[in-house]
């Protein structure tokens, strides 16, 4: 049996006045999730771990499998994987946003979503101006990269910027845990502050701001860890002889990276609602041809909850439906080798909230045969009569790759 995972990532959402008090799965028209639904199995999946912060690194780690008491470093050294930054002995990743600051306030987390070419100007100049033979900067897609400090402590309290826009930013600046941290906190604390001095004349920040959009002027280093020991899933499920993954965002490719799954390109993916979503499903198809596995990642629903934006959020809920999921179900229905197909978000990104939360999610199993269950419909109240119950940690991947 050929498997695939759709990962509409922070789908899930509150009831919202505005809706009736309907969540945005169950506003939006989903047809294709709600026959999946009605075809399969259901439940609810717990899965951020107790005592981890709601991060899509933990989230995907946990649909893959992945046990966070075991394997969990943080987020930059995932993307360090997906870009090919090798990280030795001692050296601390750290993901490394481009934000916008306006005053004393934290406008955005993604610098009004710059450009991956002219990030790539902002990066160079912070190499140029601020790396030394122990900090490094490393350029990722759009306002996503990578700082690497040799000798780091990773025993700090970071706060990710998309967890509070609008607010000051200085009271959420890198604090350490303890006392041999503190070092590495104030080198941080250091270039960030130099960096807004570095980047406020850059001619990219010069240009954005003549044409209204706002600047990247400002770094935000959070998520420090070292190299993880992470098992490639075909260790661990036998089942998985062959991989791949496609994701428009370097932290699901990072942990594709160490999940011992292909990395596939796709040209125009860019994690927003402007993605090739039909290029992502083509890849996807193709690669099902020749792989027992695939992960298929869709950052635009949570790019679109960050944004506090309902209505934008919702179409990307139906793009992902009409565009992704439905030409999947259909190709693949008349295959001669049955296609499972498993429908989740790695977490709940409210629109109201403007971050992530650790609510459980709904999830759908199908493939030719199962015995569905009762569920009519895919949304977060009904999952929760699925058959499957509410599961946590390695259960999904254990229940998807039962059959």
């Amino acid at each position: 049996m050929k498997r695939i995972i759709i990962v509409g990532d922070g789908m899930a959402d509150w009831p919202a006045k505005e809706l009736g008090n309907k969540t945005l799965l169950q506003y939006a028209f989903t047809p294709y999730m709600d026959l999946l639904a009605q075809k399969g199995r259901n439940g609810l999946f717990k899965t951020v771990a107790d005592g981890f912060h709601p991060g899509s690194e933990v989230a995907n780690m946990a649909i893959m499998g992945y046990l966070m008491r075991e394997v969990y470093e943080g987020r930059g050294v995932l993307e360090a994987a997906s870009m090919g930054v090798k990280l030795e002995e001692g050296d601390m990743a750290m993901r490394l946003n481009l934000v916008c600051i306006e005053g004393d306030i934290l406008k955005n987390h993604s610098a009004g979503h710059i450009t991956t070419e002219e990030a790539g100007e902002l990066i160079d100049a912070l190499q140029q101006a601020l790396g030394t033979d122990r900090v490094s900067f490393h350029k990722g897609v759009q306002y996503r990269h990578l700082i690497v400090i040799k000798g780091g402590d990773k025993r700090l309290k970071c706060t990710p910027p998309h967890d509070k826009p609008l607010h000051p930013y200085k009271p959420l600046m890198i604090q350490a845990e303890v006392p041999q941290a503190q070092e590495t906190a104030d080198l941080l604390n250091d270039l960030i502050l130099r960096s807004m001095d570095l980047l406020a004349e850059h001619p990219v920040n010069r240009r954005r701001a003549n044409e209204g959009k706002d600047c990247a002027n400002a770094i935000w280093p959070w998520s420090p860890g070292y190299r993880p020991k992470m098992t490639p899933l075909k260790q661990t499920f036998p089942q998985i002889k062959q991989g791949s993954v496609i994701s428009a965002v370097d932290l699901i490719r990072g942990i594709g990276v160490y999940a011992g799954l292909r990395y596939i390109p796709v040209e125009g993916a860019t994690g927003l609602y402007t993605t090739n979503y039909e290029g992502k499903v083509q890849a996807a198809l193709e690669a099902l041809h020749t792989d027992d596995f695939v992960y298929l990642h869709i950052e635009a629903p949570d790019e679109a909850g960050h944004e506090g934006d309902r209505a934008l959020k919702i179409r990307t809920i139906e793009d992902l439906d009409a565009r992704v999921l439905a030409p999947i179900y259909q190709a693949t229905k008349y295959w001669e080798e049955p296609v499972a197909i498993a429908l989740l978000p790695d977490h709940p990104t409210p629109v109201e909230l403007r971050t992530h939360t650790s609510d459980p999610i709904p999830f759908v199993i199908y493939y030719p045969g199962i015995e569905a269950d009762s569920v009519a419909c895919y949304d977060e109240q009904a999952a929760a009569e699925g058959g499957y119950g509410k599961i946590s940690e390695d259960d999904f991947m254990k229940l998807f790759l039962a059959n």
